[in-house]
């Protein structure tokens, strides 16, 4: 059977990138508004309601504005924005952490942020198994490409060669902060770091731990073997078993689309310190990869069909 599918912001990055990964696949129809229609509000709303599936790819109060406009029980709307994602009635667009059937089986899913997803990632299962505090104050350090920050910032980036790095979050209060801490399982707010470096894309996310001081924690190795487990299986979610020989780590300016999630742990010699890091690609499984393998759950598919791995 064939999915109807409109992307409702189709022009930008997230967009773009979705229907890439839908072009060709025979299970998909792609409902599409010409320039001059795509902004009229009565054609998005007949093309939303005529969808079996909408995907947001846009502001969150546009976001909540397309969603208003469905008039129907059918239409299924997976939202790309930051909008619902603690929302009441949201499922959280995260398979691997929230469960597949749960994503299968939603009519509405919001599409996990791009930091969040590696720090999630790595911390959540950590965390639910009593593997490392839910009481600490963690901090996370991250960097991304960046085609993450909207049409302005890719043209700041690319009109001006002389930027290498910008930090930003730096009042506090970012939108990410929330559904980091619930879905990871969290007492305390984490102290999140952010900043795009001059790469289009890309994204490393790091939680450095002072295991030697954390009540409850346990030595790195045992962190690597919960996580291995955790994602045993997976085609999406990797998780390294060897450290980097020269104790260094790369992010390419030169990176193709990937929608896969590689995890590291790094511990000190004496298991008092280690470093969870999480490398992905964010306009891939930070963004149009995770839309796309929630979109495949919800139409009965491999969920890995059309995605970069």
């Amino acid at each position: 059977m064939t999915t109807s599918v409109f992307i409702d912001g189709a022009v930008g990055t997230t967009g773009l990138e979705i229907a890439e990964r839908l072009a060709g696949r025979a299970e998909f129809a792609l409902i599409t508004l010409d320039e001059a229609r795509r902004k009229d509000d009565a054609a998005r709303r007949e093309a939303i309601n005529d969808a079996d599936v909408v995907i947001l790819c846009l502001p969150d109060d546009a976001a909540r504005d397309a969603v208003a406009m469905i008039a129907n029980d059918r239409t299924r709307v997976i939202d790309a924005s930051t909008a619902h994602r603690v929302a009441e009635g949201w499922t959280y667009g995260f398979p691997e952490i929230v469960g597949r059937e749960t994503v299968a089986g939603a009519r509405r899913v919001s599409n996990p942020g791009c930091y969040p997803t590696g720090f999630i990632a790595l911390l959540a299962p950590l965390v639910h198994n009593a593997l490392l505090p839910a009481a600490w104050p963690y901090s996370v350090h991250a960097v991304s490409g960046y085609s993450g920050g909207g049409k302005a910032l890719i043209g700041r980036f690319e009109d001006d060669r002389d930027i290498a790095w910008r930090g930003y979050g730096l009042n506090f209060g970012h939108k990410h902060v929330p559904e980091m801490q619930r879905y990871a399982g969290l007492m305390i707010p984490p102290l999140f770091s952010p900043a795009v470096v001059a790469a289009h894309r890309g994204m490393v996310v790091e939680i450095p731990l002072p295991l030697g001081v954390m009540p409850g924690s346990v030595p790195p190795e045992l962190l690597r073997a919960a996580l291995t487990q955790f994602y045993e299986g997976s085609k999406v979610v990797t998780v390294a078993q060897d450290l980097p020989a020269d104790g260094e780590m790369l992010m390419r300016a030169s990176m193709e689309p990937w929608d896969g999630l590689t995890l590291h742990v790094m511990g000190s010699a004496d298991g008092e310190q280690a470093r969870l890091v999480a490398v992905l690609d964010n306009l891939g499984k930070g963004a149009s990869g995770a839309a796309v393998q929630s979109l495949n759950l919800m139409a009965g598919l491999d969920e890995t069909a059309g995605l970069r791995l």
